[in-house]
């Protein structure tokens, strides 16, 4: 096990404990297990701490829900403490004592009601290996600062899925948006306090965490942002509420999943900030079931892709001077088919589309397509005019598959942006351009980033015009007759043994 090796970080260890669990049971299965067992940690430790403050205070309401409740605190019945968690850790029946304690949490926590995993007893999962899992977890989480806990599990949380999206491939695209994308759309709409978020295909709230920690980081308070989401599938759901909770953002995510276009849980809400990565070219959304619908303002999106429905529930959802930032695959940029550009035309000419950035290729686990980001904002500073950035050359491969931004990459493209907004920003060229409307418009309103942006200028090296097409024209030549030389000699070649090139 890595938890004997000092030099490695604690959501490392978390990460190979993992993958020693790993057998029979799919890794969907093993990634419930996991994060169960951090969030379980988490509400524990935080428990905790309220706990002994309340003992202190010598009230005798310890053991009263709602001195945890007044404090976004979950109670945690004795059963399901960590204490008891850690005094079975080796012992076969680890897995039910597990089980048992989150049966216990759910009975004691309504808002939790059905989101945490019980499949700790499964006779596939090697009980002495989930009880080494225990003791990491509790020897490397320590009381003595809850704080620090509560960040570090955060971060592990975010950590372990952010490996099983990898691990997953397209699978682990339906609930995770790398988080340099994610933080790039965040630092560009720039949350601020008190602000409305909303994230109609949330997966695991990457979104929302993203937006609490830029707000904190600004001087904010990190619980300020109210939060609004939705997402169709049951086990993603479920690890958004507990990816939430363990940050301590308090989110309403409905009462359970569901379908975004056939039931709007949040029909009313009109969101100041809008974020999302929506499933890509979806087919088969259920057009023919909405066909009169209200959200359909620009008009009706094709059966066959779902890219247009997404982009206008969102615009319906979005409050005076409100933004948006979403992913989309390039194709929804030029697309004329099925009365998509129409749509989009509209949108232009009513004048929201902020920005467009062209994200570089192999930043998604599931996918290796190009995608672009967009910027939607009602009331822009910039009137008549949308900011194009050219981001395909930018970031750094971290292994041979994923490419990924640093911190320096994102704060260009926010400062671009923001250069935009303030009317001091110069175009430059194969980089950014600020185009107007009318220039759109003579594009037919497609919105392909070449057409704008162009390619980027070469440096002079210096050497005269005349005499580079003299020294290529010669290097050409001499190519010419080397590959004559070859060709030769190949025919000699095959000639030899036989054969003959016609």
């Amino acid at each position: 096990m890595a938890k004997n090796n000092a030099n490695i970080g604690f959501e490392d260890k978390i990460w190979e404990a993992a993958c020693v669990l790993w057998g029979h049971i799919p890794a969907a299965e093993y990634r419930k297990v996991i994060v169960g067992l951090i969030f379980l940690r988490y509400i524990s430790s935080a428990f905790e701490k309220r706990y002994q403050q309340l003992v202190e205070e010598g009230d005798g309401f310890e053991d009263d829900i709602d001195a945890y409740t007044m404090e976004n605190i979950f109670f945690v019945p004795e059963e399901a403490r960590w204490s008891t968690i850690a005094s079975a850790a080796h012992t076969q029946e680890i897995g039910s004592v597990i089980d048992n304690a989150m049966r216990a949490i759910e009975r004691d926590n309504s808002s939790l009601k059905n989101v945490l995993p019980k499949n700790y007893a499964s006779p596939d999962l090697d009980k002495r290996v989930l009880g080494d899992v225990v003791d990491l977890f509790t020897n490397e989480i320590h009381m003595d600062d809850i704080e620090e806990s509560k960040d570090l599990l955060g971060r592990t949380y975010e950590y372990c899925i952010q490996k099983f999206a990898a691990y997953e491939g397209v699978k682990g695209g339906e609930f995770y948006t790398p988080s340099s994308v994610v933080k790039t759309i965040v630092a560009i709409l720039k949350p601020f306090e008190n602000s409305r978020v909303y994230d109609p295909c949330c997966g695991s709230g990457g979104m929302f965490v993203q937006s609490a920690e830029f707000i904190k980081e600004h001087n904010g308070r990190r619980g300020s942002v109210s939060v609004y989401g939705q997402e169709s599938n049951a086990d993603t759901w479920k690890m958004a509420k507990m990816n939430l909770a363990i940050r301590g953002i308090d989110a309403n995510l409905g009462p359970h999943q569901a379908d975004t276009f056939f039931n709007d849980l949040h029909p009313t809400l009109k969101a100041d900030f809008i974020m999302a990565n929506p499933p890509f070219n979806l087919s088969n959304w259920g057009q023919d079931k909405l066909m009169d619908d209200a959200r359909w303002k620009y008009g009706l999106p094709p059966a066959g892709n779902a890219n247009y429905a997404w982009i206008q529930h969102m615009i319906h959802h979005l409050a005076p001077n409100g933004k948006i930032g979403l992913v989309l695959a390039n194709g929804a940029l030029s697309t004329q088919t099925s009365g998509e550009g129409e749509i989009r035309k509209k949108i232009i000419e009513a004048d929201l589309v902020e920005g467009i950035v062209a994200m570089p290729t192999q930043l998604f686990y599931s996918v290796t397509i190009p995608v672009t980001l967009w910027f939607i904002t009602k009331g822009k500073k910039q009137q008549g005019k949308t900011l194009f950035i050219d981001a395909r050359k930018m970031g750094h491969m971290v292994d041979r598959k994923h490419r990924d931004f640093d911190e320096e990459d994102i704060k260009k493209l926010a400062d671009t942006f923001e250069q935009f907004q303030n009317g001091t920003l110069e175009d430059v060229k194969g980089y950014c351009a600020a185009v107007d409307l009318e220039e759109i418009k003579k594009q037919d309103y497609i919105l392909t980033l070449g057409r704008y942006v162009g390619i980027e200028e070469q440096e002079d090296d210096g050497e005269p015009f005349e005499e580079k097409m003299k020294r290529l024209t010669s290097e050409l030549s001499d190519m010419f007759s080397k590959s004559h030389e070859l060709e030769e000699e190949i025919r000699k070649k095959l000639g030899a043994i036989g054969y003959e090139i016609k």
